[in-house]
């Protein structure tokens, strides 16, 4: 199998304090991310554990239809194998640059142009 699943899901979010506090306060899904804050407002990411994935809360979204839905981010083992097999089976995708310290990360789009993401943690 080329992914190892779906592992994060995206939402992009104008107010952060009111999102964090519909899916932690009234869902009660835990925070991964940040530990140890009481205000979100400033906040820009915020990680919440669903079980299966994480869903994360990104800031600066705009309710840009289509720029700012959600996306779908898969895990996979190695990241350079899995770019090199999804463009020869004609996926489009970018470049893969990245995310943060450890994490490597390529874009892409589905056929109906809804984003995508391939992550691998090295």
């Amino acid at each position: 199998m080329l992914t190892t699943g779906l592992i994060e899901v995206i939402l992009y979010v104008q107010d952060m304090a009111s999102q964090v506090a519909f899916y932690h306060d009234k869902l009660e899904l835990p925070i991964l991310y940040p530990s140890h804050v009481t205000d979100f407002s400033q906040e820009y990411w915020v990680v919440l554990d669903t079980g299966a994935c994480k869903l994360a809360l990104h800031g600066g979204g705009q309710q840009r239809l289509g720029a700012n839905t959600p996306k779908i981010v898969f895990g996979v083992a190695n990241m350079a194998e899995a770019r090199t097999a999804l463009l020869q089976r004609g996926v489009h995708l970018g470049e893969i640059r990245t995310a943060a310290p450890g994490i490597l990360v390529c874009d892409g789009v589905d056929p109906e142009g809804n984003p995508f993401s391939i992550e691998a943690h090295v």
